[in-house]
């Protein structure tokens, strides 16, 4: 089955965990991160890049870079969904875009440019074709990229 047939990406939900609070009383920073690594694995698990895929091919994608913005503060027990768009995508790269909601408010984004690699090598490698039909269907489903991508850190 084409996993893409489903259309848009299904989101991510999790809960803000204590251990997830810092010396503010708010999630700490390190923990919009794994909750964006966790929303990474997610689509993974979507495009069939999943752990029977894993297992069988010896290849997975590697963050490469990523860019978090924190926009506003969350705290315990807050319901995390995290979206994601495909932004881009290469023969061996897969360019995403994730937003985080609590409350239905925008507090955190994740633009992150992963390559898939033969972790036996170490190289990256060219997704199977079915890889990227997913990748391309789903690219379409979610229409244009975010407008906030592509940014960089400046003062």
């Amino acid at each position: 089955m084409n996993r893409a047939a489903a259309g848009e990406l299904a989101a991510y939900r999790c809960t803000v965990l204590p251990e997830w609070i810092d010396y503010n009383g708010h999630m700490s920073e390190a923990f919009y991160v794994l909750a964006f690594g966790f929303a990474t694995d997610h689509v993974m698990d979507q495009l069939g890049l999943d752990e029977p895929y894993r297992k069988q091919t010896g290849n997975s994608l590697y963050t490469v870079e990523a860019h978090v913005r924190y926009l506003a503060e969350t705290g315990l027990g807050a319901e995390l969904e995290i979206t994601t768009a495909i932004a881009g995508s290469g023969p061996k790269k897969l360019h995403l875009a994730h937003e985080m909601h609590a409350g239905g408010r925008l507090i955190a984004t994740e633009e992150l440019l992963a390559l898939h690699v033969n972790q036996q090598s170490g190289r990256s490698e060219a997704f199977p074709a079915a890889i990227t039909g997913n990748i391309d269907a789903f690219g379409r489903a979610a229409g244009p990229a975010p407008d906030w991508i592509g940014r960089k850190v400046s003062a």
